[in-house]
């Protein structure tokens, strides 16, 4: 019977620092999503003026952002940085940093678009039956707002679990740093440990992903038959 490579997968801790190295990956995405939704909402809110200097600012912050690949980005925090102005960023400081930029850069966009998607006639009612502005943000906008944004930034947050997996060429320990060591180290014993261990990131990137996209389409359709 033919040795499967799947026996990698439990030799010594390899299988424990697949998962330690999951959670760098997670670690790193969570902290930029988080820093990325308070500061993406005031980037949209700040998009909705209508001050000609400001949205030049922020419009080319969203296109450079947008144009620049995270990896270039990833590039230029983690050697750029320090090359050029001596300041000393470690790599998942680095990463934090650039998927911080990226995710308020595109949380700012979802947020200014949900904000303009409200019909002019909202606050027209609002203040027609006597509302003050504050109390028609806090009763009629900010509720339909976050209805028609939650899935979108919950979206996001998958997409940047996802892209997270670039770190690892900036040198950051991350589970796919930790799928090429176990492969290199096992290359002679199990040549054939590649398709085990990368199939086995394949599923651990998939259960980390899934409950957040059924989370988004739960709310979706939550709200939609409300």
């Amino acid at each position: 019977m033919q040795d499967l490579g799947i026996r990698v997968l439990f030799m010594g801790n390899n299988f424990e620092r697949l998962l330690l190295g999951l959670w760098v990956t997670i670690r790193i995405s969570l902290l930029a999503v988080l820093i990325s939704l308070v500061l993406g909402t005031l980037l949209g809110m700040l998009m909705t003026v209508k001050n000609p200097l400001t949205k030049a600012i922020t419009k080319v912050y969203l296109e450079f952002i947008r144009i620049m690949p995270q990896l270039v980005l990833l590039f230029l925090a983690f050697f750029g940085l320090t090359k050029s102005f001596g300041i000393n960023l470690s790599g998942e400081t680095a990463a934090v940093l650039v998927f911080t930029l990226w995710g308020t850069a595109e949380m700012g966009d979802l947020v200014r678009g949900a904000l303009i998607s409200i019909p002019k006639h909202q606050y027209e009612s609002g203040a027609a039956i006597g509302l003050s502005k504050l109390q028609i943000y806090r009763y009629i906008i900010i509720p339909q707002t976050l209805r028609r944004l939650i899935p979108l930034a919950i979206n996001l947050t998958t997409r940047m679990i996802k892209t997270t997996s670039l770190v690892v060429l900036i040198g950051v320990v991350e589970v796919l740093k930790v799928a090429q060591q176990i492969i290199e180290a096992n290359r002679y014993t199990v040549p054939d440990s590649a398709l085990w261990i990368y199939g086995t990131i394949f599923f651990l990137y998939f259960f980390a992903c899934w409950p957040i996209s059924l989370l988004a389409k739960w709310l979706e359709r939550r709200w939609n038959a409300a």
